[in-house]
């Protein structure tokens, strides 16, 4: 019997897929569960990634003539009560501060006082405050277009928490525009969904569908909203980003009137769009194994490690000598607009340095001794292949083709995760069939089913709730460039319009 192959994961259950994501964080140093309940405390490897995220979109929003500003965190309640549609969608997530300072109780103590005289909600989302402040910015169509980010924390209240994936606290960004007429408005919406899912692709690695949602997933308050939908690894949906055609209804909440070019007034057309660090959950997801975390190299924490080898004191100065000015030679090496950020890791500790390295993700991993000095070489292992697949570069080589190795594992990572997206994404005509995808295939792997399913859709609420009910199954989105349906719909049999993503998700 061949020997089972030892990895640096472990869930208690080979099924267990959840299990095997908190191990993953947990062995990459990514983050942790916080005192406060649903919260997480980002560590500097995970902090540094979210970085990378936050650099790349920036310059990306930047570009279409986004400028970043901040709001405060604190939105008093009746500018969310101005949108009703708005606040039905978030009331049960909204935490509420309610008393301005806290006094001693007779029992020694802290208890609150001082009763606001109106409370105050931790914002969910910013819609309404940053609604204020366009009203006071804009009175002319010569004030628009109003084009807002702001890269800040929200609170939503979950009740059931995953580290990245849904936590009651986390970081985003969140744009906000105004526009003077319907059409750019539109366009915008589209402009910011694109952005979103070139970066998902060209920086995270990870293949997206463009699509809209349906009537019932539209963010609150909104008239249109179109998304990303991911493939995770247990075939499972993944929304990453959703950018929102607002019409006039905040506008109006709000105020944001202007005279037009006719010396009418009128509201505003508003979008607001955003993702958040549920972004590195995706990741992980999409691109982890049992040996830990892998990193898409454009946005990895760091690209490249040197990990010295010595094992005789004499030998130390010749090694460290040889890495230092190794480190210095990559680091004048630039990738996607920055230098290539390079580890040494000199520690004694033995083959747990590497696998160390492995299971932060850190796509290249390199090896340096008296016996690949003597030779002007380098020992080098790759995150997208085997752990134990290593080989020897003459070291002049391998500097000067780091940019190119880097962006090899980019395109690896990305045509890897496209190839099981597609290898599990089927088209159904019949129920039976589309019942059967999504039953478990094995009543102990209870995460293990179909995939994505391309189907007809009749387009109504009713028949869309009742395949969330029967099989927990959601339209993710109708795909962009998806046609009119003449087929009847897979589930209800009535005439169907849309071709439809249905899945299971996050």
């Amino acid at each position: 019997m061949a020997k089972k192959q030892q990895t640096a994961i472990a869930p208690l259950r080979a099924d267990d897929y959840p299990e095997w994501y908190q191990q993953v964080i947990k062995a990459s140093d990514l983050a942790e569960k916080s005192p406060v309940r649903g919260c997480m405390v980002i560590k500097p490897w995970g902090y540094a990634l979210w970085e990378n995220i936050m650099r790349g979109m920036d310059d990306m929003f930047k570009a279409t003539g986004v400028r970043n500003a901040y709001f405060p965190l604190f939105i008093p309640l009746g500018f969310l009560e101005k949108e009703a549609e708005h606040v039905e969608g978030f009331a049960k997530e909204c935490a509420v501060v309610t008393h301005h300072r806290l006094e001693k109780s007779s029992d020694g103590g802290l208890v609150p006082a001082g009763p606001l005289t109106e409370p105050l909600v931790v914002r969910p989302t910013s819609e309404t405050i940053i609604g204020d402040s366009f009203a006071k910015w804009v009175s002319s169509y010569r004030d628009l277009p109003i084009l807002i980010n702001q890269w800040a924390n929200v609170v939503r209240w979950e009740m059931r928490t995953r580290i990245f994936l849904r936590t009651s606290e986390f970081l985003w960004q969140e744009g906000h525009t105004a526009h003077a007429t319907r059409e750019e408005a539109v366009e915008r919406t589209q402009m910011m969904l694109d952005v979103y899912a070139d970066f998902a692709e060209d920086f995270l690695a990870m293949p997206v569908i463009r699509g809209r949602k349906t009537a019932s997933e539209r963010f609150p308050g909104a008239v249109d909203t179109l998304c990303i939908e991911a493939m995770m690894q247990d075939r499972k949906a993944l929304q990453a980003g959703t950018s929102h055609f607002l019409g006039q209804n905040f506008a109006i909440a709000s105020g944001i009137r202007f005279q037009n070019d006719q010396e009418q007034e009128e509201h505003a057309w508003t979008t607001s769009w955003g993702s958040s660090t549920r972004l590195i959950g995706g990741l992980i997801m999409t691109h982890s194994d049992d040996n830990g975390l892998v990193l898409p190299p454009r946005v990895a924490s760091a690209h490249v490690v040197l990990m010295p080898i010595i094992r005789r004191a004499e030998e130390r100065d010749r090694v460290m000598t040889y890495t230092e000015n190794l480190a210095a030679h990559l680091r004048r090496q630039y990738y996607y607009r920055r230098p290539v950020q390079v580890e040494i890791d000199a520690r004694d500790i033995g083959g747990a340095r590497g696998w160390e390295w492995i299971k932060k993700g850190i796509p290249v991993r390199v090896e340096i001794g008296p016996k690949d000095i003597d030779k002007d070489a380098v020992f080098v292992g790759r995150r997208d292949r085997e752990a134990r697949e290593r080989e020897s570069i003459p070291t002049d080589e391998f500097v000067s083709g780091i940019t190119d190795l880097l962006d090899e594992i980019q395109h690896n990572l990305y045509q890897r995760a496209l190839d099981f997206r597609e290898a599990n994404t089927v088209s159904l005509e019949a129920r039976e069939a589309f019942c059967r995808y999504f039953t478990p295939r094995n009543a102990a792997k209870p995460e293990i089913h179909g995939g994505f399913a391309q189907a007809p859709w009749c387009g109504e609420a009713a028949c869309e709730a009742q395949v969330k009910e029967d099989l927990n199954v959601t339209i993710r989105c109708i795909p962009l460039d998806a046609s009119q349906e003449d087929r009847h719909c897979v589930y209800c049999g009535q005439p169907g319009r849309y071709r439809a993503v249905f899945a299971k998700a996050y």
